[in-house]
């Protein structure tokens, strides 16, 4: 199948766990013109589509339909690997463990054993990520600004958060309006392990 640059963009967005506000906060544009992208009704300057093909981890060739350059680590669409369901993960002796093993659940990826698939909980995330639905995550122990990941402070359960750090703070944040962020300072940042980035959500019905 061939896609435009407007449907590469929304369809690498949402593989990257991305809103188009968290699109656009990375890029220093607005909402409205990632919409507009989408929309297929502009394109990105050239400077703007070279951080673009940076975020959503392409060549901006791929994105101009120049070369089939796939998404990194990612199959072409049909090859499927089998990657562990778990519903609770903790760090401890520098790693991660996971907890409540639920089987296994495919996804279009070329090394599962770098990926393990989380069962949301609570609330936090909503509207956009709900309870109960799996959270595709990639084993890192860094962020970048506006990225999801999961993380686990003073040794406790895995959460879900999008990972902020500014002027010397971290912040963790959630989607749902009515949940206050987490703000760590100074030593506190030394007790948040980074597990990994969440690169793709699905809901299970």
């Amino acid at each position: 199948m061939v896609f435009l640059l407007n449907e590469k963009i929304k369809r690498l967005r949402r593989q990257n766990a991305l809103t188009q506000s968290d699109l656009a906060f990375r890029l220093g544009v607005t909402q409205q013109a990632v919409a507009k992208w989408e929309a297929g009704l502009s394109i990105p300057e050239p400077a703007v589509l070279l951080s673009l093909s940076d975020i959503l981890r392409v060549s901006v060739d791929y994105l101009l339909g120049k070369k089939g350059i796939p998404l990194q680590g990612v199959l072409p669409c049909g090859d499927f690997s089998p990657v562990p369901v778990i519903g609770t993960v903790k760090a401890g002796y520098g790693r991660e463990a996971f907890e409540d093993f639920q089987g296994t659940h495919p996804a279009d990826i070329r090394d599962p054993q770098n990926y393990f698939y989380l069962i949301v909980q609570g609330d936090s995330m909503e509207p956009y990520i709900r309870a109960g639905d799996l959270a595709l995550v990639r084993k890192q122990n860094t962020l970048q600004n506006g990225e999801l990941g999961v993380m686990v402070l003073d040794g406790g359960e895995g959460t879900l958060k999008r990972f902020n750090k500014n002027n010397g703070q971290i912040s963790l944040e959630s989607f749902n309006p009515s949940c206050k962020a987490l703000i760590l300072h100074g030593m506190y940042q030394n007790r948040l392990v980074i597990l990994g980035k969440v690169v793709e959500t699905k809901t299970r019905w």
